[in-house]
Protein backbone atom coordinates (compact mmCIF):
# COMPACT_ATOMS: atom_id res chain seq x y z
CA UNK A 1 0.00 0.00 0.00
CA UNK A 2 3.06 2.34 0.55
CA UNK A 3 4.20 2.04 -2.72
CA UNK A 4 1.14 2.39 -4.33
CA UNK A 5 0.39 5.42 -2.96
CA UNK A 6 3.47 6.86 -3.94
CA UNK A 7 3.26 5.98 -7.43
CA UNK A 8 -0.42 7.31 -7.27
CA UNK A 9 0.87 10.79 -5.76
CA UNK A 10 3.57 11.11 -8.02
CA UNK A 11 1.04 11.66 -10.98
CA UNK A 12 -0.10 14.81 -9.74
CA UNK A 13 1.54 17.74 -11.32
CA UNK A 14 2.63 19.45 -8.63
CA UNK A 15 5.61 21.60 -10.01
CA UNK A 16 6.24 25.38 -8.23
CA UNK A 17 6.68 28.25 -9.88
CA UNK A 18 9.18 30.99 -8.52
CA UNK A 19 7.49 33.33 -11.30
CA UNK A 20 3.71 32.89 -9.75
CA UNK A 21 2.07 35.94 -7.12
CA UNK A 22 -0.48 33.27 -6.34
CA UNK A 23 -0.95 30.90 -3.58
CA UNK A 24 -0.27 28.41 -4.37
CA UNK A 25 2.22 29.49 -7.17
CA UNK A 26 0.51 26.35 -9.50
CA UNK A 27 -2.93 25.17 -9.30
CA UNK A 28 -1.63 21.28 -9.29
CA UNK A 29 -1.13 21.43 -5.84
CA UNK A 30 -4.09 21.75 -4.97
CA UNK A 31 -5.87 19.27 -7.07
CA UNK A 32 -3.59 17.28 -5.06
CA UNK A 33 -4.58 18.51 -2.11
CA UNK A 34 -8.03 17.90 -2.21
CA UNK A 35 -7.45 14.66 -3.11
CA UNK A 36 -5.19 13.86 0.25
CA UNK A 37 -7.94 15.86 2.09
CA UNK A 38 -10.29 13.27 0.91
CA UNK A 39 -8.00 10.12 1.61
CA UNK A 40 -7.64 11.14 5.04
CA UNK A 41 -11.36 11.16 5.87
CA UNK A 42 -11.78 7.87 4.45
CA UNK A 43 -9.05 7.13 6.82
CA UNK A 44 -11.04 8.83 9.79
CA UNK A 45 -8.39 10.79 10.82
CA UNK A 46 -9.59 14.10 12.19
CA UNK A 47 -9.70 17.89 12.12
CA UNK A 48 -8.80 17.08 8.08
CA UNK A 49 -8.68 21.15 6.92
CA UNK A 50 -7.80 22.71 3.84
CA UNK A 51 -7.60 26.43 3.95
CA UNK A 52 -7.65 28.85 1.10
CA UNK A 53 -3.71 28.91 0.15
CA UNK A 54 -3.47 24.61 0.03
CA UNK A 55 -2.45 24.35 3.83
CA UNK A 56 -3.54 20.57 4.52
CA UNK A 57 -3.79 19.24 8.30
CA UNK A 58 -5.31 16.36 10.24
CA UNK A 59 -5.28 14.86 13.86
CA UNK A 60 -4.73 11.51 15.14
CA UNK A 61 -5.88 11.91 18.52
CA UNK A 62 -4.32 10.37 21.36
CA UNK A 63 -5.48 7.09 22.56
CA UNK A 64 -4.29 7.26 26.14
CA UNK A 65 -4.63 9.36 29.05
CA UNK A 66 -0.93 9.66 29.97
CA UNK A 67 0.48 13.64 29.25
CA UNK A 68 2.10 13.07 26.13
CA UNK A 69 3.58 15.62 24.04
CA UNK A 70 1.61 16.45 20.87
CA UNK A 71 3.88 16.60 17.75
CA UNK A 72 3.57 16.86 14.06
CA UNK A 73 5.12 15.35 10.75
CA UNK A 74 5.41 17.82 7.74
CA UNK A 75 6.44 17.11 4.58
CA UNK A 76 5.83 19.22 1.16
CA UNK A 77 3.16 18.84 -2.15
CA UNK A 78 5.39 20.77 -4.53
CA UNK A 79 8.03 18.98 -6.73
CA UNK A 80 11.19 21.18 -8.25
CA UNK A 81 10.80 23.44 -10.76
CA UNK A 82 14.29 22.35 -12.35
CA UNK A 83 12.96 19.29 -14.06
CA UNK A 84 9.53 18.17 -15.66
CA UNK A 85 7.14 17.01 -13.42
CA UNK A 86 4.35 16.46 -15.36
CA UNK A 87 3.12 12.64 -17.11
CA UNK A 88 5.54 11.00 -14.78
CA UNK A 89 6.35 7.77 -15.48
CA UNK A 90 7.05 5.32 -12.91
CA UNK A 91 8.60 1.82 -12.22
CA UNK A 92 9.70 -0.88 -10.29
CA UNK A 93 13.08 -2.11 -11.09
CA UNK A 94 14.66 -5.02 -9.39
CA UNK A 95 18.20 -3.87 -9.19
CA UNK A 96 21.21 -6.09 -9.85
CA UNK A 97 23.98 -3.81 -10.37
CA UNK A 98 24.93 -1.37 -13.05
CA UNK A 99 23.51 0.53 -15.16
CA UNK A 100 19.82 1.11 -15.42
CA UNK A 101 18.52 2.48 -18.93
CA UNK A 102 16.05 5.01 -18.30
CA UNK A 103 15.49 5.52 -22.09
CA UNK A 104 16.96 3.64 -24.62
CA UNK A 105 15.88 6.47 -27.36
CA UNK A 106 17.29 9.14 -25.20
CA UNK A 107 20.27 7.21 -24.28
CA UNK A 108 19.23 8.41 -20.78
CA UNK A 109 21.37 5.93 -18.31
CA UNK A 110 21.43 5.76 -14.75
CA UNK A 111 24.56 4.39 -13.79
CA UNK A 112 26.80 3.48 -11.07
CA UNK A 113 29.58 5.33 -12.73
CA UNK A 114 28.29 8.99 -12.27
CA UNK A 115 26.70 7.95 -9.24
CA UNK A 116 28.34 5.42 -7.11
CA UNK A 117 26.06 5.27 -4.31
CA UNK A 118 23.47 3.71 -6.79
CA UNK A 119 25.21 0.22 -5.80
CA UNK A 120 24.31 0.77 -2.09
CA UNK A 121 21.18 -0.38 -3.25
CA UNK A 122 21.89 -3.90 -4.81
CA UNK A 123 19.80 -6.10 -4.32
CA UNK A 124 16.75 -3.93 -3.98
CA UNK A 125 13.68 -2.65 -5.62
CA UNK A 126 14.27 0.83 -7.03
CA UNK A 127 11.77 2.52 -7.86
CA UNK A 128 12.85 4.87 -11.60
CA UNK A 129 11.58 7.56 -13.90
CA UNK A 130 11.79 6.92 -17.77
CA UNK A 131 14.48 9.84 -17.34
CA UNK A 132 12.73 12.39 -18.99
CA UNK A 133 10.88 13.77 -15.63
CA UNK A 134 12.16 13.92 -12.15
CA UNK A 135 10.56 11.51 -9.87
CA UNK A 136 9.37 13.43 -7.17
CA UNK A 137 10.46 11.93 -4.30
CA UNK A 138 11.28 15.43 -3.28
CA UNK A 139 8.50 15.43 -1.42
CA UNK A 140 6.41 12.60 -2.20
CA UNK A 141 7.50 10.25 -0.62
CA UNK A 142 7.62 12.19 2.38
CA UNK A 143 4.12 12.64 2.38
CA UNK A 144 3.49 9.28 1.56
CA UNK A 145 5.41 8.07 4.30
CA UNK A 146 3.54 9.96 6.75
CA UNK A 147 0.19 9.24 5.86
CA UNK A 148 0.92 5.32 5.76
CA UNK A 149 2.17 5.64 9.09
CA UNK A 150 -1.00 7.18 10.17
CA UNK A 151 -3.05 4.39 8.22
CA UNK A 152 -0.66 1.91 10.76
CA UNK A 153 -1.51 3.56 13.87
CA UNK A 154 -4.92 3.83 13.13
CA UNK A 155 -5.37 0.14 12.56
CA UNK A 156 -2.97 -0.81 15.94
CA UNK A 157 -4.94 0.59 18.16
CA UNK A 158 -2.93 -1.25 20.54
CA UNK A 159 0.55 1.06 19.74
CA UNK A 160 -0.20 4.21 23.02
CA UNK A 161 0.61 7.26 21.31
CA UNK A 162 -0.75 11.19 22.14
CA UNK A 163 -2.09 13.69 19.77
CA UNK A 164 -0.06 13.71 16.59
CA UNK A 165 -0.17 16.27 14.00
CA UNK A 166 0.00 16.09 10.31
CA UNK A 167 0.79 18.85 7.46
CA UNK A 168 1.59 19.11 3.75
CA UNK A 169 2.69 22.37 2.87
CA UNK A 170 2.91 23.98 -0.69
CA UNK A 171 5.86 25.49 -2.50
CA UNK A 172 8.50 24.62 -0.51
CA UNK A 173 11.16 24.52 -3.53
CA UNK A 174 10.45 27.76 -4.25
CA UNK A 175 10.95 28.90 -0.14
CA UNK A 176 7.37 29.93 0.54
CA UNK A 177 6.25 26.77 2.25
CA UNK A 178 6.42 27.99 5.82
CA UNK A 179 5.38 31.81 4.66
CA UNK A 180 1.33 31.31 5.81
CA UNK A 181 1.76 28.19 8.03
CA UNK A 182 -0.44 28.81 11.61
CA UNK A 183 2.16 27.60 14.18
CA UNK A 184 -0.12 28.19 16.84
CA UNK A 185 -3.28 26.62 14.96
CA UNK A 186 -0.71 23.82 14.58
CA UNK A 187 -0.34 23.40 18.25
CA UNK A 188 2.61 21.06 18.64
CA UNK A 189 5.52 21.05 21.08
CA UNK A 190 8.19 19.96 18.17
CA UNK A 191 7.58 18.25 14.39
CA UNK A 192 9.43 16.66 11.89
CA UNK A 193 9.90 17.82 8.61
CA UNK A 194 9.96 14.17 6.32
CA UNK A 195 11.42 15.45 3.66
CA UNK A 196 15.46 14.44 3.72
CA UNK A 197 17.39 12.26 1.28
CA UNK A 198 19.26 9.38 2.25
CA UNK A 199 18.59 6.61 4.23
CA UNK A 200 19.50 7.89 7.69
CA UNK A 201 19.16 11.47 7.34
CA UNK A 202 19.17 13.17 9.74
CA UNK A 203 19.31 16.73 10.00
CA UNK A 204 19.28 19.82 12.36
CA UNK A 205 21.87 22.20 10.84
CA UNK A 206 20.91 24.18 7.67
CA UNK A 207 22.20 27.00 5.77
CA UNK A 208 21.73 30.35 6.57
CA UNK A 209 20.44 31.91 3.50
CA UNK A 210 20.23 35.40 1.30
CA UNK A 211 19.52 36.41 -2.47
CA UNK A 212 20.97 39.32 -4.10
CA UNK A 213 19.93 40.51 -7.40
CA UNK A 214 22.62 42.97 -8.71
CA UNK A 215 21.94 45.96 -11.43
CA UNK A 216 24.45 47.31 -13.72
CA UNK A 217 23.72 50.69 -15.74
CA UNK A 218 25.99 51.40 -18.99
CA UNK A 219 25.66 54.18 -21.57
CA UNK A 220 25.12 53.40 -24.86
CA UNK A 221 27.05 55.50 -27.78
CA UNK A 222 27.61 54.01 -31.46
CA UNK A 223 30.63 51.67 -31.58
CA UNK A 224 31.94 54.05 -34.26
CA UNK A 225 32.08 57.24 -31.92
CA UNK A 226 32.52 55.04 -28.23
CA UNK A 227 36.16 56.12 -27.26
CA UNK A 228 35.90 57.12 -24.00
CA UNK A 229 32.05 57.56 -23.74
CA UNK A 230 30.65 54.36 -23.49
CA UNK A 231 30.18 52.26 -20.51
CA UNK A 232 29.07 48.99 -21.40
CA UNK A 233 27.67 46.94 -18.44
CA UNK A 234 27.44 43.67 -19.46
CA UNK A 235 31.06 44.04 -18.96
CA UNK A 236 30.41 45.81 -15.86
CA UNK A 237 28.50 42.10 -14.52
CA UNK A 238 31.29 40.50 -15.93
CA UNK A 239 33.57 42.43 -13.74
CA UNK A 240 31.73 42.09 -11.17
CA UNK A 241 31.31 37.94 -10.89
CA UNK A 242 35.05 37.79 -11.88
CA UNK A 243 35.95 39.76 -8.62
CA UNK A 244 34.17 37.26 -6.49
CA UNK A 245 35.96 34.11 -5.52
CA UNK A 246 36.51 31.39 -7.44
CA UNK A 247 36.98 28.87 -4.98
CA UNK A 248 33.83 29.94 -2.92
CA UNK A 249 31.35 28.68 -5.80
CA UNK A 250 28.98 25.43 -5.27
CA UNK A 251 30.84 23.28 -7.43
CA UNK A 252 34.11 24.17 -5.26
CA UNK A 253 32.17 23.27 -1.84
CA UNK A 254 31.03 21.19 0.41
CA UNK A 255 30.16 19.83 4.32
CA UNK A 256 29.93 23.35 6.13
CA UNK A 257 30.94 25.52 3.44
CA UNK A 258 29.40 28.55 2.39
CA UNK A 259 29.25 29.69 -1.29
CA UNK A 260 28.08 32.48 -3.54
CA UNK A 261 25.83 31.47 -6.61
CA UNK A 262 25.32 32.99 -9.24
CA UNK A 263 22.21 31.65 -10.56
CA UNK A 264 20.41 34.03 -13.54
CA UNK A 265 21.85 36.66 -15.82
CA UNK A 266 20.43 39.32 -18.68
CA UNK A 267 22.36 41.98 -20.37
CA UNK A 268 22.73 44.70 -22.56
CA UNK A 269 25.08 47.53 -23.33
CA UNK A 270 22.41 49.70 -21.83
CA UNK A 271 21.69 47.58 -18.29
CA UNK A 272 22.56 43.89 -16.61
CA UNK A 273 21.91 42.29 -13.86
CA UNK A 274 23.21 39.14 -12.41
CA UNK A 275 21.09 37.26 -9.76
CA UNK A 276 22.87 35.36 -6.89
CA UNK A 277 22.02 33.56 -3.74
CA UNK A 278 24.75 33.37 -0.87
CA UNK A 279 24.59 30.23 1.75
CA UNK A 280 26.71 29.91 4.93
CA UNK A 281 26.59 27.55 7.92
CA UNK A 282 28.18 30.25 10.21
CA UNK A 283 26.24 33.31 11.18
CA UNK A 284 29.13 35.28 11.22
CA UNK A 285 30.56 34.09 7.88
CA UNK A 286 27.15 34.23 6.49
CA UNK A 287 27.14 37.98 7.81
CA UNK A 288 30.73 38.50 6.36
CA UNK A 289 29.26 37.05 2.90
CA UNK A 290 26.28 39.74 2.78
CA UNK A 291 29.37 42.54 3.39
CA UNK A 292 31.40 41.67 0.94
CA UNK A 293 28.77 41.57 -1.95
CA UNK A 294 27.89 45.44 -0.24
CA UNK A 295 31.47 46.17 -0.61
CA UNK A 296 31.86 45.16 -4.21
CA UNK A 297 28.93 47.12 -5.06
CA UNK A 298 30.42 49.99 -3.24
CA UNK A 299 34.15 49.77 -5.10
CA UNK A 300 31.90 49.21 -8.50
CA UNK A 301 30.77 52.54 -7.99
CA UNK A 302 33.89 54.23 -7.07
CA UNK A 303 35.24 53.13 -10.38
CA UNK A 304 31.93 53.90 -12.53
CA UNK A 305 29.88 56.00 -10.28
CA UNK A 306 25.97 55.25 -9.86
CA UNK A 307 26.53 52.24 -12.18
CA UNK A 308 25.73 49.74 -9.80
CA UNK A 309 22.77 48.96 -7.49
CA UNK A 310 21.94 45.52 -5.15
CA UNK A 311 18.78 44.57 -3.85
CA UNK A 312 19.79 41.65 -0.99
CA UNK A 313 17.25 40.44 1.56
CA UNK A 314 17.49 37.63 3.80
CA UNK A 315 16.05 34.20 3.32
CA UNK A 316 16.21 31.65 6.52
CA UNK A 317 18.62 30.79 8.95
CA UNK A 318 20.39 27.73 10.62
CA UNK A 319 17.78 25.88 13.14
CA UNK A 320 20.70 24.44 14.65
CA UNK A 321 20.58 27.77 16.82
CA UNK A 322 16.27 26.23 18.06
CA UNK A 323 16.88 22.63 17.85
CA UNK A 324 20.11 22.08 19.32
CA UNK A 325 18.91 23.43 22.74
CA UNK A 326 15.73 20.83 22.28
CA UNK A 327 18.23 17.90 22.38
CA UNK A 328 15.48 15.48 23.37
CA UNK A 329 14.22 16.13 19.67
CA UNK A 330 17.00 14.71 17.97
CA UNK A 331 18.01 12.25 20.09
CA UNK A 332 14.28 10.84 19.64
CA UNK A 333 14.82 10.40 16.11
CA UNK A 334 17.86 9.30 16.17
CA UNK A 335 17.06 6.13 18.68
CA UNK A 336 14.20 5.74 16.43
CA UNK A 337 16.06 5.06 13.37
CA UNK A 338 18.59 3.00 15.58
CA UNK A 339 15.34 0.76 16.65
CA UNK A 340 14.10 0.04 12.95
CA UNK A 341 17.25 -0.45 11.78
CA UNK A 342 18.67 2.46 10.60
CA UNK A 343 22.38 3.68 10.59
CA UNK A 344 21.58 7.38 11.59
CA UNK A 345 23.52 9.45 9.16
CA UNK A 346 23.74 13.11 10.70
CA UNK A 347 24.92 15.84 8.79
CA UNK A 348 24.48 19.45 7.46
CA UNK A 349 21.51 20.34 4.80
CA UNK A 350 23.84 22.26 2.23
CA UNK A 351 19.97 24.10 1.58
CA UNK A 352 17.02 25.08 3.53
CA UNK A 353 13.85 22.96 4.37
CA UNK A 354 10.28 24.00 5.43
CA UNK A 355 11.39 23.25 9.59
CA UNK A 356 14.28 25.85 9.11
CA UNK A 357 11.52 28.84 9.24
CA UNK A 358 9.29 27.03 11.12
CA UNK A 359 11.72 26.69 13.75
CA UNK A 360 12.30 30.02 14.09
CA UNK A 361 8.59 30.55 14.00
CA UNK A 362 8.36 28.73 17.05
CA UNK A 363 8.06 25.21 16.15
CA UNK A 364 11.28 23.56 16.82
CA UNK A 365 11.64 21.31 13.52
CA UNK A 366 14.36 18.81 12.27
CA UNK A 367 14.74 16.98 9.23
CA UNK A 368 14.44 12.83 8.77
CA UNK A 369 14.52 11.21 5.57
CA UNK A 370 12.66 10.24 3.39
CA UNK A 371 14.75 7.89 1.37
CA UNK A 372 14.71 9.57 -2.48
CA UNK A 373 18.15 10.20 -4.11
CA UNK A 374 19.38 12.38 -6.97
CA UNK A 375 16.24 15.39 -6.18
CA UNK A 376 15.43 17.57 -8.52
CA UNK A 377 16.59 15.86 -11.74
CA UNK A 378 15.71 12.81 -14.14
CA UNK A 379 18.47 10.76 -12.15
CA UNK A 380 16.21 10.90 -9.02
CA UNK A 381 15.42 7.29 -7.65
CA UNK A 382 13.57 6.37 -4.53
CA UNK A 383 14.79 2.42 -2.97
CA UNK A 384 11.86 0.88 -1.65
CA UNK A 385 13.20 -0.21 1.38
CA UNK A 386 14.36 3.49 2.15
CA UNK A 387 10.71 4.40 1.90
CA UNK A 388 9.48 1.74 3.94
CA UNK A 389 12.13 2.63 6.72
CA UNK A 390 10.75 6.24 6.93
CA UNK A 391 7.46 5.24 7.81
CA UNK A 392 9.10 2.63 9.97
CA UNK A 393 11.07 5.34 11.77
CA UNK A 394 7.91 7.44 11.95
CA UNK A 395 5.95 4.88 13.83
CA UNK A 396 9.00 4.16 16.40
CA UNK A 397 9.47 8.12 17.01
CA UNK A 398 5.47 7.63 17.81
CA UNK A 399 6.07 4.96 20.39
CA UNK A 400 9.17 6.47 22.04
CA UNK A 401 7.99 9.19 23.10
CA UNK A 402 5.24 7.16 25.18
CA UNK A 403 7.89 5.27 26.70
CA UNK A 404 9.96 8.28 27.40
CA UNK A 405 6.94 9.45 29.44
CA UNK A 406 6.29 6.22 30.95
CA UNK A 407 9.56 5.77 32.21
CA UNK A 408 9.87 9.09 33.79
CA UNK A 409 6.61 9.74 34.95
Amino acid sequence: MLVDRFLRYVSFDTQSCEESATIPSTPGQTVLARALAEELKEMRMEEVALDDKCYLTATLPANTNRKIPAIGFIAHLDTSPDMPGKDVRPRIVDYKGGDIVLSEEDDIVLSPKMFPELTDYTGQKIIVTDGKTLLGADDKAGVAAIISAMEYLLSHPEIKHGRIRIAFTPDEEIGRGADHFDVDGFACEWAYTVDGGQLGELEYENFNAAAAKVSFRGLNVHPGTAKDKMLNASLLAMEFASRLPEAERPESTKGYDGFYHLTAMSGSVEEASLSYIIRDHSRELFENRKENMRALVNRMNEAHPGSTAMDMHDQYYNMKEIVAPAKHVIDLARDAMTDVGVTPLVKPIRGGTDGARLSFMGLPCPNIFAGGMNFHGRYEYLPVSSLEKSMKTIIRIVELIVDHQTNHS
